[in-house]
């Protein structure tokens, strides 16, 4: 399977990772106004899009990227977790909040790829109460720019015992 630029010659501590659609046209416009104005009834055609584009990856559980708290107090909604509930509903899994963060991290818009790596390496931590051996998640956020958040989530998910992490969002920058 072919690489992006993003991820040729990197080890990845998720398994694949595919989007419905081109994060260009409408689409930023679209995907801001779900994140900063709470426009809900984006949530259904986004997951009908990727449901229609993706195949639904084998795996036991879907999660999401966490909201980030002070962002979180000014928007109506966060848009990771109303897609992963909505596509949980249609592949039959089930929804858990399996991720916490674990610091506050600057905004990823505008930074360079090795500053959006450093800005949210070890952001995350993995619900591990639980044992999650051999278990496969689906991790979903809205969308994957560089892959840097992607992969600080998977790598928290995997040191909590995810066999293998498949990540899903509507939307992919494509460079």
């Amino acid at each position: 399977m072919e690489r992006c630029r993003e991820c040729a010659g990197r080890r990845l501590a998720f398994a694949t990772a595919r989007a419905a659609v081109a994060y260009a046209g409408p689409i930023p416009a679209l995907v801001r106004a779900w994140k900063e104005h709470g426009l809900r009834r984006v949530v259904d055609r986004a997951a009908a899009l990727v449901v229609e584009t993706v195949e639904r990856p084998a795996a036991d559980v879907i999660t999401y990227i966490p909201p980030d708290p002070d962002r979180q107090l000014r928007r109506r909604g966060h848009p990771a977790p109303q897609l992963a509930r909505a596509l949980a509903e249609r592949w039959r899994l089930e929804t858990r909040p399996l991720l916490v963060r674990t610091r506050p991290v600057s905004r990823q818009t505008g930074l360079a790829l090795a500053d959006r790596r450093r800005n949210v390496r070890g952001a995350f931590s993995a619900d591990a109460v639980h044992q999650w051996r051999g278990e496969r998640v689906v991790l979903v956020d809205d969308v994957y720019t560089t892959g840097s958040t992607a992969a600080a989530a998977a790598t928290a998910l995997r040191a909590a015992g995810f066999a293998s992490v498949h990540v899903v969002t509507f939307a992919r920058a494509v460079r």
